[in-house]
């Protein structure tokens, strides 16, 4: 198919080898070589298409980007030149980063502006949040340690993105790294000493000051700073946590910042450094990525663990929630945050006990092999991270005003479950019996887990290397970026699990139940499917071809097939 890109085309639709429009007349092929196939998306400022290079071989696919001048006015028209130039500068400039689009070409068309740009494929984070539902902190972390990176990069090249928000980050489908998209309200130049006159300035500010619920206010007052992405970025994690735009969560009313802490339940430490990005006043903003990465991984010495301790507020979410769009509009239906496809939310426990806040390295190895930490290791780190300004009494204190607004955690542990070896099968029962959920980055290699109920368990980034789950329920189970190979989950159910990068090589899945399960990017290489059932999990075509399956295993389409 072949899709005109005039905006006042009536019916934009054509055959594949049509040269104009059937519609309204307009050529459908742009600058001799660009033959649009489809609408991406468009906005008030202009649209984005998919496009093939009918100029090369194998006409490969890429990304234009139309700004479309609503003004016959030689003088708007020069001045959106201006301004389409200098973001064709920038792009060329930024775009040799490997997690932003590069810019391949740039042209004008009858007055409308043209950018081509590398097509990136794969889901926007706010396509993730509506079909797999809110992202847990575990998830949020991972998202903030990679674009913060990003972030460093903008500033050394003196650009700001200006509409950092989840549709503008796409998880990069061939090796899941996210790639920010859009950089059509770039500004390049940022040097308070080198403003432009208020003239000079207008087609800046006319065709884009970022989304509302997102932008800070001095971006939506004219003059962003490096630090409004920062702004923005916590936004978006508002959204990923929540399913919510952020201007939907509530205003205070004397200093204008976002109110989300009575609706969004995370650790105290992501707590602080989410409420110091969002800060209204540049002055109480962090001003660089790297404060932002400092205070999220920061590790409190022993005698301030042994100081105090802080307990979390609980879930306390059962009612409904919609997700919505950036402009408020509701999107999705009814969500229970509680049991997501991307797991279950975990079980509120004593922070100085559990909660895992990993190192920089582990947020960014996908698909590593190497021993997780064991509970040898969980009991110095699973800890809360604060800002070397704000005291650990502080946070004590923080957390206490908030337990005068709910009860205290009923699943709560006493004293150290983790002890202080290696978490035990006899541990792992009884915590899981007491309510824990999360045991994330543990090493149960080898261990007999046979025919136990562990549903909703967060064994994320875990260590499970020829564990015996036969027959184990793990039903919503968290298993992404574990280490699975060579295990038996014989007759195991697995339905609804997200397994995302978990590593199944040589696993006997025979008899499983996979119905639902989230495998995308898994490591399926020799692992026996014989008979297992895959109806409607997330699977592609070269994983299956990759591992063992038979007649009466069940594919994702609800029939059954032979691969190997």
């Amino acid at each position: 198919m072949s899709y005109c890109v005039n905006p006042a085309c009536p019916s934009p639709e054509n055959h594949d080898s049509a040269e104009q429009c059937v519609s309204c007349g307009s050529p459908l092929l742009l600058n001799g070589r660009y033959r649009s196939v489809k609408i991406l998306g468009q906005g008030g400022f202009g649209a984005t298409f998919a496009a093939r290079n009918v100029a090369l071989p194998g006409e490969p696919v890429c990304a234009i980007k139309q700004l479309r001048v609503a003004s016959n006015s030689p003088n708007v028209i020069d001045r959106a030149r201006k301004l389409f130039e200098r973001e064709a500068a920038t792009l060329g400039k930024i775009g040799n980063h490997p997690q932003v689009p590069s810019l391949l070409d740039y042209f004008e068309i009858g007055g409308q502006f043209y950018l081509v740009q590398e097509y990136v494929k794969g889901l926007t984070l706010k396509q993730e949040v509506k079909r797999y539902g809110v992202f847990d902190e575990f998830k949020v972390r991972a998202v903030l340690d990679e674009t913060l990176e990003l972030l460093k990069y903008f500033q050394t090249q003196s650009v700001i993105h200006r509409d950092i928000k989840p549709a503008n980050v796409i998880r990069r489908s061939i090796d899941g790294r996210l790639v920010f998209i859009d950089f059509g309200a770039v500004k390049d130049e940022v040097s308070h000493t080198a403003m432009l006159s208020d003239d000079d300035q207008a087609p800046n500010t006319s065709f884009a000051i970022g989304t509302p619920g997102f932008a800070p206010p001095e971006q939506m007052a004219m003059h962003p700073v490096f630090s409004s992405d920062i702004y923005a970025l916590a936004a978006t994690c508002l959204y990923l946590l929540s399913g919510k735009s952020p201007r939907r969560l509530g205003y205070d009313p004397l200093t204008g910042a976002i109110t989300w802490r009575d609706r969004i339940t995370v650790s105290e430490n992501l707590a602080y450094v989410l409420d110091k990005m969002l800060q209204p006043l540049l002055s109480q903003r962090y001003q660089s990525p790297d404060q932002v990465l400092a205070d999220l991984h920061y590790q409190p010495s022993e005698a301030q663990l042994r100081d105090t301790s802080v307990p979390m507020q609980p879930q306390k979410m059962q009612e409904q929630t919609y997700l919505e769009a950036e402009d408020g509009v509701t999107q999705w239906g009814a969500h229970e945050p509680e049991e997501t496809a991307l797991g279950p939310s975990e079980t509120e426990l004593n922070p100085s006990e559990t909660e895992f806040v990993p190192s920089e390295e582990q947020w960014r190895t996908h698909l590593s092999n190497s021993d997780p930490l064991d509970a040898t290791g969980l009991a110095d780190t699973r800890l809360h991270r604060q800002s070397p300004r704000r005291s650990r009494s502080a946070f004590a204190k923080a957390g206490k005003n908030r337990g005068d607004r709910s009860q205290s955690n009923p699943t709560q542990l006493s004293g150290n479950s983790m002890a202080r070896g290696r978490l035990t099968l006899a541990i792992l029962k009884r915590d899981y019996f007491k309510g824990r959920r999360d045991f994330a980055n543990c090493n149960l290699s080898g261990a007999d887990l046979q025919e136990l109920n562990l549903e909703g368990v967060n064994f994320n980034e875990s260590k499970l290397v020829k564990t015996n789950l036969r027959g184990a329920n793990l039903h919503k189970a968290d298993l992404s970026q574990t280490g699975m190979n060579h295990a038996n989950l014989r007759d195991a159910d697995l339905s609804d699990a997200f397994m995302s990068y978990c590593n199944l090589g040589g696993a006997d899945l025979r008899g499983a139940d996979l119905t639902n399960a989230y495998l995308t990017y898994a490591n399926l290489t020799n692992a026996n499917l014989c008979g297992a059932n895959l109806s409607n999990a997330k699977v592609t075509q070269e994983q299956l071809t990759a591992a063992k399956t038979n007649w009466r295993t069940i594919l994702p389409d609800g029939k059954r097939g032979l691969f190997s």
